[in-house]
């Protein structure tokens, strides 16, 4: 508990499927797959990897220029790479940013995430690929999920933080019985109290039954003698207007 952070240190893709990082089994295939691959940074990529943003959900028709006319309030920038793809050219959405300096790049870390570009709203975060340990892209099972819930669930990140796991052994123990035998015991007792309890509660039930049977007849009974005394004043009244 000592050395828990909400956000990852190190790359670890069954910490990074586990809500608080506490799993010790994979809960789907793509946290398998990412443990069994083995995933080496690109060697082609230059710059300095501490003072690289990694911009994400950009717009398909979000260009360079857009965005170091949007960065660069934040300050001097050196280099801005918009990953596309190989063949089409086209953009994949998400963009590199290399600042000069170091204050440029915690301010826009802090000011530039959530920002709305060209109707999407962006997500800001420090590179990853060569700055965390073990880290494994998404594409491989890795990765700290996407914006969407019902998607690849990953937590570690700025999206998704790590909860703070909650640390109760004792309470754990004595719910599944494992405590002290006059605990079992206890609750052994207040089991037949409460299977008593229902057989007691359904006898009387039973008891009272017969009774609202009979308090319905007995209404019954009254409504029809009642009903044959109003014919029979009825008949009397006939008989004296002749």
């Amino acid at each position: 508990m000592a050395d828990w952070a909400p956000i990852a240190k190190e790359y670890d893709p069954l910490k990074a499927g586990s809500i608080d990082g506490t799993d010790e089994e994979p809960h789907d295939r793509a946290i398998w797959r990412a443990m069994l691959a083995r995933y080496v940074p690109n060697k082609g990529v230059t710059g300095d990897p501490h003072l690289t943003l990694c911009v994400a959900r950009l717009n398909l028709q979000t260009t360079e220029e857009k965005l170091k006319e949007v960065f660069s309030r934040y300050g001097d920038i050196r280099k801005i790479r918009l990953v596309r793809d190989l063949v089409t050219g086209f953009s994949k959405g998400y963009a590199f940013i290399e600042y000069k300096e170091e204050r440029a790049l915690l301010k826009a870390h802090r000011d530039a995430n959530r920002l709305v570009i060209d109707q999407h709203e962006i997500f800001v975060d420090f590179e990853l690929e060569r700055t965390l340990k073990g880290w494994i892209p998404r594409r491989l099972g890795g990765g700290f999920g996407g914006k969407k819930e019902s998607g690849q669930l990953r937590f570690g990140g700025r999206d998704r933080p790590f909860r703070k796991p909650i640390n109760l052994p004792n309470m754990k123990n004595d719910f599944y019985g494992e405590g002290s035998s006059e605990k079992r015991n206890w609750s052994r007792e207040g089991t037949r109290d409460w299977r008593t309890r229902d057989r007691d509660h359904e006898r009387s039930r039973d008891k009272r039954w017969p009774e609202r049977e009979r308090s319905w007849a007995w209404g019954d009974s009254e409504r029809e003698r009642d009903s044959k005394e109003e014919r029979s004043r009825g008949r009397e009244r006939k008989d004296r207007d002749r």
